[in-house]
């Protein structure tokens, strides 16, 4: 398989894994903060980015402003592996969240958690507006 499409595969899977014990909500993002170069985006602390989320009460329930969320990345090996730290800076709109990278190198597709609520890091450089 192509490396996107595995990367891609492998985000679905881990989504699934972090959020195992929570009902399954079908949901989309719209494309208002996707980049096309996401893989090669490099984020670091003091940036600003935008997370995706399923929009459910357990996220507004979980998830405040000024909260400090844990970023995993799926390594190619399928090994689940720490790379750094977000603080919310504020919810946009239902299903996205604004936060700052507070440690580590973070890139588009890493896994945001706060106990069994997980984000999707979508966007980096469109949010400094």
């Amino acid at each position: 398989m192509e490396r996107k499409t595995m990367r891609t595969l492998s985000t679905l899977l881990l989504l699934l894994a972090v959020s195992a014990p929570l009902t399954v909500f079908a949901t989309s993002y719209t494309p208002l903060f996707h980049r096309q170069d996401r893989g090669e985006t490099v984020m670091k602390a003091g940036q600003i980015l935008h997370l995706f989320h399923s929009g459910t009460a357990d996220v507004r329930k979980t998830i405040n402003t000024n909260d400090v969320l844990t970023v995993y990345r799926i390594m190619p090996s399928c090994e689940v592996k720490e790379v750094g730290k977000i603080r919310v800076i504020a919810y946009v709109g239902e299903t996205y969240l604004k936060g700052e990278v507070v440690e580590g190198e973070i890139r588009p597709d890493d896994i945001a958690k706060k106990g069994k609520v997980s984000c999707l890091v979508i966007s980096a450089g469109l949010c400094n507006q």
